[in-house]
């Protein structure tokens, strides 16, 4: 019986399956941090599972992850995204909402639009997404509070 050759390399552009693992982390993609500064976000971390190793997508799939009481920068920018709910629960503040979400919602950020995700401070566990980007993008801007939100359930 002939030896099954070994899985190809996750850096390159072709296809690949990268494994998930127990406690929500992806064999070969280490957690890296959410950005360079540490002034307008807490809590949370991101890992590229799509779009940095080579692939040549015209989009990028990063998964976050914030800790109870963490929160993302509140910022707009140019382009798009979808997030996607995936561990835990938490909040998706776009423009003057605010939805509470969970595994399995689908949310969508309009470009412009001014936007935050938070995990609760009392969250039993991390509030995990999927966030599906354009590849190539406008730098982010803070924003600073929107004034009186909706809350949405």
């Amino acid at each position: 019986m002939k030896k099954a050759p070994p899985p190809p390399a996750l850096e390159g552009n072709h296809s690949k399956v990268i494994k998930f693992l127990e406690g929500f982390s992806w064999q070969g993609v280490p957690p890296e941090a959410y950005k360079a500064d540490s002034e307008t976000w807490k809590g949370i971390t991101r890992r590229e599972l799509a779009g940095k190793r080579g692939e040549s997508t015209q989009f990028h799939v990063r998964y976050f992850e914030l800790a109870p009481g963490g929160y993302s920068t509140l910022e707009k920018h140019r382009h798009e995204h979808v997030v996607i709910p995936l561990r835990g629960a938490g909040e998706a503040q776009a423009g003057c909402y605010i939805w509470k979400v969970a595994f399995g919602d689908v949310v969508y950020v309009s470009p412009a639009d001014p936007h935050q995700f938070r995990c609760p401070a009392d969250a039993k566990e991390p509030f995990g997404f999927l966030c599906i980007v354009n590849a190539e993008r406008d730098k982010p801007q803070a924003v600073d509070g929107l004034g009186v939100c909706h809350i949405c359930e």
